[in-house]
């Protein structure tokens, strides 16, 4: 008889993600990005194949020559119609505005649609090319809707400074995962109104008292009211992981697939350790690279004594060293972006797998397959904005 409940295990370790992001971004870099689809593909079937719920790992089986293929497709379309856009705007910016600054708003306002229609295509096709235990997940078409929707919450979330973001954040999930399916099965994303307010409560308890500090500071000239920010800005980090780890558990828990419920338990001090000691990796790490190209320039300009520099002399020794320090410029993006992988991305990703359970798994191996979707540009749209195409 099949288990009632399937625990998530983690596989992933940070020196293999390490070396494969920083051998992967050295190969972006050296092809002048086209490498960039088979190194994002590559990482993702390593988190992918690290997460293991029940013991069968998640598989990713995107082609990287079709997200280079979209990308081309994406990358015709946009010029066409950045392009067009943009001297219309331009035309009525300066007849009616005599400037170009009401061009360069409505440019990207013209784009807002385009970026959340490629946010919602991206991760229909990472679904589509997902599976788990052999079983296909699946994204319904609705990007279009998606985007005239994410359109009006976000400006009400805009509109209310932020107040409303929960209320955002629910009813677009709730529209992502009521479109989404695992074989023949829809998820629903179930949950009240008020669902994620309690989420965010840290959050505008800090801001809350941000705003009493200032308000108290400006009537009374006090300086001792700026005491209070020194609360305010850790509680307001606070608040920040809070509200992921408990929007997280809270949008989990009311997730249905079938039969199948869903439990998490994220801890938002374990949150906060990831990111400070990633941070704290790669302060160290990008200091002692600034510090080697220093005495790199000052060892060339003949002097090592670091107190009383010539400034002329470093000017020529920044000279002689300016393909050293475009190579070491580059070093530094790719070992940053290997560093964030290993020490945040990874963390973070075996955290939220290893709090998170599946229950009433008795009817799992009911569940068939279903068609493979084909897209005709995969993430191009994402690629080519840069959104919503990450791992």
């Amino acid at each position: 008889m099949p288990p009632s409940f399937l625990s998530i295990s983690y596989s992933g370790e940070k020196g293999p993600i390490f070396w494969l992001a920083l051998r992967t971004s050295i190969l972006t870099v050296l092809t002048l990005g086209f490498y960039r689809f088979w190194a994002k593909t590559r990482l993702r079937r390593y988190y992918w194949s690290a997460i293991r719920p029940g013991g069968a790992p998640l598989e990713y089986v995107g082609d990287p020559l079709e997200k280079l293929l979209g990308f081309l497709v994406a990358v015709v379309f946009m010029a066409f119609y950045i392009g067009i856009v943009n001297l219309i705007l331009m035309y009525f910016s300066f007849a009616l505005f005599n400037a170009n600054y009401a061009a360069y708003g409505l440019s990207f306002l013209g784009l807002t649609p385009i970026i959340f229609f490629a946010q919602y295509r991206a991760r229909r096709y990472i679904l589509a090319r997902t599976r788990w235990r052999g079983i296909r997940f699946g994204l319904e078409p609705g990007a279009w809707g998606y985007c005239w929707r994410a359109i009006i919450h976000w400006i009400v979330a805009i509109c209310t400074l932020g107040l409303l973001w929960p209320l955002t954040t629910l009813w677009l999930e709730k529209y992502r995962v009521s479109r989404t399916y695992y074989g023949d099965q829809r998820f629903v994303q179930g949950g009240s109104k008020g669902l994620l307010f309690g989420a965010m409560k840290h959050v505008y308890y800090a801001v809350g008292l941000s705003a009493v500090a200032s308000v108290m500071l400006a009537l009374y000239e006090n300086p001792s009211w700026l005491l209070m920010y020194l609360l305010t800005l850790p509680w307001l980090v606070y608040g920040l992981a809070y509200w992921r780890a408990e929007s997280f558990k809270r949008m989990s828990e009311t997730k249905e697939l079938g039969d199948i419920r869903f439990t998490a338990a994220p801890r938002p001090w374990r949150i906060i350790g990831i990111y400070a000691l990633g941070g704290l990796m790669l302060n160290i790490v990008m200091s002692g690279l600034f510090m080697i190209v220093f005495m790199l320039i000052a060892l060339v300009g003949g002097t090592a004594d670091l107190e009383n520099i010539d400034v002329d002399v470093m000017e020529g020794a920044f000279t002689a060293l300016l393909p050293a320090i475009v190579l070491v410029y580059f070093l530094l993006i790719v070992v940053t972006r290997a560093m964030t992988q290993a020490w945040i991305t990874l963390p973070l990703a075996q955290h939220f797998a290893e709090v998170t359970k599946i229950v009433n798994t008795q009817n799992i191996a009911q569940i068939v397959q279903r068609d493979r979707d084909e897209f005709a540009e995969a993430e191009g749209f994402a690629e080519a904005l840069d959104v919503g195409a990450a791992i």
